[in-house]
């Protein structure tokens, strides 16, 4: 249960530095924060792992992992930014 709650920390604290470093209007409150980092994380995981190898998990804190999420976060945004300026 205490996995959970760290993963939404985790994915708060990833989401809001992703939403300071693109700046503009995003029509997310804190919840869509929180989920646009969880996702970010793991697609930042996934990448990683992929051009680094290794594992780990998310209560083994380590600072490249969170720069990954955070990373991670940044290009969905911009994804979710592209896709919905074309619409």
């Amino acid at each position: 249960m205490m996995t959970l709650v760290y993963y939404a920390i985790f994915g708060l604290l990833a989401g809001l530095i992703a939403r300071f470093l693109v700046p503009g209007k995003d029509p997310m409150g804190l919840l869509g924060t929180m989920v646009l980092g969880v996702v970010g994380s793991f697609a930042g995981g996934f990448v990683w792992n992929l051009i680094f190898g290794g594992g780990g998990n998310l209560l083994d804190f380590r600072m490249s992992s969170f720069i990954g999420s955070v990373g991670g976060a940044v290009l969905l945004l911009l994804l979710m930014r592209f896709i919905r300026s074309r619409s």
